[in-house]
């Protein structure tokens, strides 16, 4: 008796034998645009550092700056950011697509089976005869017997339309360098949300350190305040010196409070970030104990690999290459291959007998005739839409360089101008204690002293914003470099 398998075999054979079709592959292969790149970074020249920092290339980035408080927020960002969680479920949904279209490169078998009872007549006629009061009398009664019919079918079906000219392989390859594209995406959602963080939690620690340094100011006026006053009371000041220390005082007050709110608008940020409300984060006000790391930027041929920008920009061009080819495969004519097989019979035990199988073999071709220049439109559309994916990626990779260089301009530039703020800082607190003991011994006016207090405030808020910006612009650097993430990252 011919078992199942042996009915689907002209099937199997048949779309074997058509499988050697499909190998022709029609539209342009892909190979990575040309981008302008320079053999050095320009600001290299001018800055390099001294100790380059190797951890600036390990995934965990961020603890170049040493702070275990910052370390643990970053982890936090990779597992629970929702920004990041929606970029990860729309490069699933891509990777999804993939396996959809290579599902178009087999055949679609169906199986299918069934038992249908029919009725119908079957018999015949009695005639019923009978006496009444000894008369005969009689008629026919047509009496007939019914009986069921059981039809027992068992099929299996399958269709193909083979990749003849790679229509399915280069949606395969578009759907492919899309979800890569999406997975680099991914990459920058992270790093960007982990950027984000390290900036927030340099200016909390920034205000931290403008916090202790106004409470300071703020002790110190109030001292000023009170000289004043007592030299007021003895009549060797005037009440102008009193009006002028106590507006000194109250705006350096008001501004401590200022701090606060700022303080708390980042810690905030930072929980959001984090993925947690703000209610459920609280961050210690703690010492300024972050350092400002060397970063090496390595060579421009590099930041291609490295960016997941730029990587994502490239796979969309490799998608929209693969495009173009979907679109000349509509040229050519489409072939479809059909089969089916199966077995029916009244009875059950006789279901796989050789006398009662069927099978079927089919093709059909389709090819278009006219069609009013659409498909040369689509091609077109196609074609257009690749260079503009080449001159976005050309672009990304320009902007690229151009934060880079950006930030190592940044960086020279900031060490430099360092130097300078700590001298003015010094020189101006030098200068505070000066006056004011002038100011006691009566050879200058309040003014004075007012004035050299306003300075020493602004050199030394000047001399810790560039410290909190020397830090964020080596976040900014390490973020232009691509953090640790590289482009073998890609699957």
């Amino acid at each position: 008796m011919p078992t199942v398998s042996a009915l689907h075999r002209p099937v199997v054979l048949s779309l074997l034998a058509c499988a050697s079709l499909a190998g022709c592959l029609v539209g342009p292969n892909y190979r990575r645009p040309a981008t302008p790149i320079s053999l050095t970074y320009k600001e290299a020249a001018g800055w390099a550092p001294i100790h380059p920092s190797d951890a600036a290339d390990r995934k965990d980035w961020w603890t170049v700056f040493n702070d275990p408080t910052l370390n643990e927020l970053e982890r936090r960002v990779a597992a629970s950011n929702q920004t990041l969680a929606a970029a990860e479920a729309a490069y699933r949904q891509a990777r999804a697509l993939v396996s959809e279209q290579r599902a178009a490169l087999f055949p679609t078998i169906t199986l299918n089976g069934s038992a249908t009872v029919a009725s119908g007549n079957s018999g015949g006629t009695t005639v019923i005869s009978g006496t009444n009061g000894g008369t005969t009398s009689g008629g026919t009664t047509a009496v007939t017997t019914t009986g069921n019919r059981t039809t027992y079918q068992i099929g299996a079906g399958a269709s193909w339309a083979p990749d003849l000219w790679g229509a399915v392989r280069r949606a395969i390859e578009n759907a492919k360098a899309t979800a890569q594209s999406d997975e680099a995406l991914v990459a920058n959602a992270r790093l960007s949300a982990q950027m984000e963080l390290a900036v927030d939690y340099i200016q909390l620690r920034q205000l931290d350190q403008e916090k202790r340094l106004y409470d300071t100011t703020v002790a110190s006026y109030a001292r000023s305040l009170a000289v004043t006053q007592n030299k007021y009371k003895v009549g060797v000041a005037a009440r102008s010196d009193v009006l002028t220390a106590e507006s000194q005082l109250a705006s350096a007050q008001a501004t401590d409070e200022d701090l606060a709110q700022q303080r708390a608008k980042s810690e905030h940020a930072i929980a959001i970030l984090a993925g947690q409300t703000p209610a459920s984060l609280t961050l210690p006000s703690a010492a300024w104990t972050l350092q400002t790391p060397d970063i090496p930027a390595g060579v421009p041929s590099a930041l291609l690999q490295r960016r997941p920008d730029v990587a994502s920009s490239e796979r969309l061009a490799a998608a929209a290459n693969a495009a173009i080819g979907i679109q000349v495969a509509a040229y050519y004519p489409n072939l479809t291959l059909s089969a089916e097989g199966g077995a029916a019979s009244s009875a059950l035990s006789k279901l796989f007998n050789a006398s009662n199988t069927f099978w079927s073999l089919g093709a059909s071709v389709a090819e278009t005739v006219f069609d009013a220049g659409l498909r040369k439109a689509r091609v077109a559309a196609a074609r257009a839409a690749y260079d503009q994916a080449v001159a976005n990626y050309r672009q990304t990779t320009l902007t690229a360089f151009g934060q880079v260089e950006d930030n190592m301009a940044a960086q020279r530039v900031l060490i430099a101008e360092q130097v300078y703020t700590r001298r003015s800082s010094g020189a101006a607190t030098q200068n505070v204690t000066i006056t004011l003991n002038e100011y006691r011994a009566g050879t200058v006016d309040y003014t004075t002293v007012a004035t050299a207090q306003a300075t020493a405030l602004n050199a030394q808020n000047s001399e810790l914003a560039l410290e909190a910006m020397r830090l964020s612009t080596a976040v900014d650097l390490i973020a232009a470099l691509g953090g640790g993430w590289t482009a073998a990252d890609l699957r």
